[in-house]
This record gives structure tokens, C-alpha cells and sequence, in this order.
């Protein structure tokens, strides 16, 4: 079996070439699909992550896709229009711990005015670098699923005080409270929701606007749910003092942006580089979920899926 393999970065070739079974013929590829734009897709499996777009004309001659992510949000679209029996797998989720590491370090990173200390590092000049201790701090995760619940668990070691909004109740550890209640006491907000036509802008400036003066918001799931535009308004009437992404609303178009000027430079866009140079925003490429452990775990399951796809037709996690 050919597969084609998008969205590659070095340690994670070198540790799916370890782990391919023998039967599958390989190509490896850094960019996304539309970076090599080609009337016919090179096989007729492909794996990507959450960037590539695949072209409606490559649908017909194509017999899966495979998802390297937990999410599939960006597989939803391709189940309205399939006719062809096209097989759709994404993984199980394999890098929680990753991810909820990342949302307490972009945390405190903020808590503690990092970035601006880098900055006053040529002039050790130490005004206005007095940040805040995490010891106290009023924590709200929004979704408290498989990885917001390990961000609840980090951030109760560090003595923070932890609530919880999700429509499921099923942490014994956790306080649950409403959405309204929880952002007026809240100094940090975490979003850790799925994307779902009920979660998409479910963050706006409206709702945000109840938190307290000089509250910290940080998002690792998906860009779509808090609009960056209304981030943006926070920020400058200073209900934000600091900004976490790791996510951003067209995120495969802004990727196009940034690695090679193939997109136009939209609002949008513009707005993103406008902002991350800020000494109280930290923007990072979607790379929560990347430690040694959790890519070694992803380069396991994705191989195992793709050789059971070989002998059986199907994935063991499939949208389809």
C-alpha cells in the first residue's frame, strides 16, 4: 500500500520510519497538501494533520485519509460529501499530558511577565517585571475532558484554585460551576473545548467581558472558539494582561501565511502579527502536543492504524 504522508517534521519522519510495516510505501512530505498543488493525488491513502486542505477533485481517486490528531474537526466537512465509501481514521488521544503541560507553562509564563524579562535582559532594568505567584490564583478550564482534567490536576499542584465548566461531571476531584459564575471570579481562563457548532465563538468578547480587570486567557484547543478579533478588544481595555495560542481561527491558511507568503495577508492575519510581538502574548505553531513521549506514542498508533487500514479496509478510530 502507497501512502503519502503531509505536514512532516523531522523527528516525526525519523520515528514513523521506525515503526511502518513493511508493506507500506512511504512518502514523507513537510508542508500540506497545498504547498504541492497537483491535479491527482500522489496515492491513494493519505495521512495528514490539521492543516492540509484536501481538494474536492482528489476525493473521488482517494481511499482514506488519515488524521495524525485527536481532533477531526477538519475531517467533519469531507463526511457531507462523500459518496465513494472514502475511509476518514484520526487517533485516540495520545498526548493529554503534553498538551496540558503546555497550557500551565504558557500559564505561568504569563503569571510571571517571561517574556517581558527576556526583553529587559539587555538592560537589567527590573521596572515593571513584578508579575504574580500561581500559589492562590483562581483557575477556570473550560472543558474538562482528557486534557483539561490534567491541567485541573497540574494546576491544583501548584496551589491554584481550580473550577471546572462542562456539561459532563465525572471528575470526583474537580468543582464544577457555571460558565457566568466562573469567569467573574476566575484570573486565568484555560479552553480546552472540543470544537462542535455549539463550542465555535462560544468565547466571544461578550461573554469574556465579565472576567476581572487583568485576567489571563489561554487557549490550546481551537482557534474558532474565541474569536481573535474580540481577544484583540480585551487586550487593549485591559480586562486581558496576557494571551496564551497555540491554536488560531484558519489555521491551515495561516500556516500557508507564515511558512511561504502563498496566502493573502487577511485581517485576520494581519491581526496576528500585529499582536505577537506583544510583551503579554505568547503565539506558538500548534505545537502543544509535541514532546519525545507523546511523538513516539503518535508515530506507534498512527502505523499501527495504517497497517490495520492495509489488511482490514478500516481504522480503529474512524470518523466514517
Amino acid at each position: 500500500m502507497d501512502v503519502v504522508f503531509y505536514e512532516v517534521f523531522s523527528e516525526e519522519e525519523k520515528e514513523l520510519k521506525k515503526r511502518l510495516s513493511k508493506n507500506i510505501r512511504a512518502e514523507f512530505k513537510e508542508a500540506t497538501i497545498q504547498s504541492y498543488p497537483t491535479n491527482t493525488p500522489p496515492a491513494e491513502v493519505i495521512c495528514i494533520r490539521t492543516q492540509s486542505i484536501i481538494p474536492d477533485h482528489w476525493q473521488p481517486k482517494l481511499r482514506a485519509i488519515f488524521s495524525r490528531s485527536t481532533g477531526f474537526d477538519h475531517l467533519n466537512r469531507l463526511l457531507l460529501h462523500q459518496k465513494n465509501g472514502l475511509q476518514l481514521g484520526y487517533l485516540p488521544n495520545y498526548c493529554a499530558r503534553s498538551v496540558a503541560e503546555h497550557a500551565i507553562l504558557t500559564t505561568l509564563a504569563l503569571l510571571k511577565k517571561l517574556k517581558k524579562q527576556l526583553f529587559h535582559f539587555n538592560t537589567f532594568n527590573r521596572s515593571g517585571l513584578t508579575g504574580k505567584n500561581a500559589m492562590g490564583r483562581n483557575v477556570l478550564i473550560v472543558g474538562a475532558g482528557k486534557i483539561g482534567s490534567q491541567i485541573a490536576q497540574i494546576a491544583q499542584c501548584f496551589g491554584m484554585h481550580v473550577r471546572a465548566v462542562d456539561i459532563v461531571q465525572n471528575h470526583s476531584f474537580l468543582e464544577y460551576i457555571s460558565l457566568e459564575k466562573g469567569l467573574k471570579i476566575s484570573d486565568v481562563v484555560i479552553c480546552a473545548l472540543p470544537l462542535t457548532n455549539e463550542t465555535r465563538g462560544m468565547l466571544d468578547y461578550k461573554t469574556l467581558s465579565t472576567l476581572s480587570k487583568g485576567s489571563l486567557f489561554i487557549n490550546i484547543s481551537r482557534g474558532e472558539i474565541s474569536p481573535l478579533a474580540d481577544l484583540e478588544k480585551l487586550l487593549e481595555e485591559d480586562i486581558l494582561s496576557g494571551l496564551a495560542l497555540d491554536v488560531y481561527e484558519e489555521e491551515s491558511k495561516l500556516a500557508a501565511f507564515l511558512e511561504s507568503g502563498i496566502e493573502a495577508a487577511t485581517d485576520s492575519f494581519k491581526r496576528i502579527m500585529r499582536l505577537k510581538d506583544r510583551e503579554n502574548v505568547i503565539f506558538t505553531p500548534h505545537n502543544a502536543f509535541n514532546s519525545l513521549d507523546d511523538l513516539e506514542k503518535k508515530a506507534e498508533l498512527s502505523c499501527l492504524a495504517l497497517k490495520m487500514f492495509s489488511e482490514t479496509g478500516k481504522f480503529p478510530e474512524a470518523s466514517a
